[in-house]
């Protein structure tokens, strides 16, 4: 009798541990919907161009609950065998990567358009009509974004903002002129990788830090939650689990991560590329100067040293890929340059990285990740609650 009681003893306390295990989870990781789509977790995976985000990244991404994101930037020089012309071939791509993406997950799939391309309009009007779940857009502000909607369009379009001055301008604009609102928004801090939407003086300035611009753009969302839920996700230094719950907690519906998914089997960066990542010491992620006019964030190499130096490269434009790109006084072509990289030369280009790409040790699973980040947001919870 003794032993029964012992082992029904047992078999409770495996219950009440797993049922205790489902209550926390979904206690601390809830889904969030933009507009009808439902993200299991609340991560959108940032679009990193040129080629590091493609299909192979975004699938995996998306399996997991996850929003997994194309990259449009350089389509045209990965293509390039379908077409001599950049134009061509930059949709011709846009339409494998989201045939491809499609092909391996049933999951979010999106697109990251930017607004300084000058094959913008290609580039939202293919996503749109290879029904891409969602359209982000930023490096600049896309006022004229859902003129390219048609009326059985199923694509949600979501901006990519530094302020919430831009939040509202875009509001205001999309509403007035499209009677449309953003089906969410992502405030891009200045932790971000890549091209950055700050003056180099604000980059550490903690006025316009990420901590400080998602409560004002979660207020300017509120404004219009008569009309539609427009969740906003936090963008720039978000790394772990941890990173998320804090964030949160200040209004984001969730985050949007790039640098972390940079080291993983999925990405469709060279190995080279990956490992530049794990190589990288904290005094290697610096700010640098791009030829587009704006500051970026990428890790040091002699690439950057020659041209910090003045050893400018020879001024030729493969594509006119950036509207505010001047050929004739840039140093280098900078979409060659990210190419470069994305293939693994190195000694021809650089890696664009966010502020904590050094905390990455190892090439690890999609999957991993995630399960890190529910683990790591989980007990961060838990310890809040004792």
């Amino acid at each position: 009798m003794i032993k029964i009681i012992a082992v029904i003893h047992q078999n409770v306390k495996i219950i009440i541990i797993f049922v205790l295990k489902i209550f926390f989870y979904f206690l601390y990781m809830k889904s969030i919907n933009i507009g009808n789509l439902t993200l299991k977790m609340p991560v959108i995976q940032g679009g990193m161009g040129v080629g590091i985000s493609l299909s192979g990244l975004a699938s995996a991404v998306a399996n997991e609950g996850g929003v997994g994101v194309i990259s449009s930037a350089g389509l045209g020089l990965l293509y390039k065998n379908f077409s001599a012309d950049y134009l061509k071939a930059s949709i011709y791509g846009l339409k494998e990567e989201i045939r491809k993406a499609r092909e391996k997950s049933n999951g979010i799939i999106g697109v990251n358009v930017m607004v300084a391309m000058s094959n913008f309009a290609d580039m939202v009007r293919t996503a749109i009509q290879e029904k891409a779940d969602i359209i982000f857009s930023g490096a600049g502000l896309p006022l004229d974004m859902p003129s390219f909607l048609k009326s059985d369009s199923t694509t949600k379009l979501v901006p990519i903002v530094s302020s919430a001055r831009a939040a509202k301008i875009i509001c205001q604009k999309w509403k007035t002129l499209y009677n449309y609102l953003p089906d969410a928004i992502v405030v891009e801090g200045p932790k971000a990788g890549g091209h950055l939407g700050y003056k180099e003086d604000q980059i550490n300035d903690v006025n316009f830090s990420l901590e400080k611009t998602i409560p004002e753009v979660v207020k300017v969302a509120e404004e219009y939650k008569a009309e539609k839920t427009i969740p906003v996700f936090a963008a720039g230094g978000i790394y772990t689990g941890e990173d998320m719950s804090r964030i949160m907690e200040l209004g984001a519906s969730g985050v949007q991560m790039g640098t972390r998914f940079v080291t993983t089997n999925e990405c469709d960066a060279s190995d080279a590329f990956k490992q530049a990542y794990i190589n990288a010491e904290e005094k290697d992620i610096e700010i640098i100067k791009s030829p587009v006019g704006m500051p970026g964030r990428a890790i040091w190499n002699n690439f950057i040293q020659r041209m910090k130096d003045g050893n400018a490269h020879p001024k030729s434009c493969v594509c006119h890929c950036i509207k505010t790109c001047d050929s004739q006084k840039s140093p280098y072509c900078i979409i060659m340059a990210l190419y470069n990289a994305f293939k693994g030369n190195l000694d021809k280009g650089y890696a664009f990285a966010g502020s904590n790409a050094f905390r990455a040790k190892s090439i690890e699973s999609v999957k991993d990740i995630f399960n890190s980040l529910k683990t790591e947001y989980e007990n961060y919870q838990k310890k809040k609650q004792q």
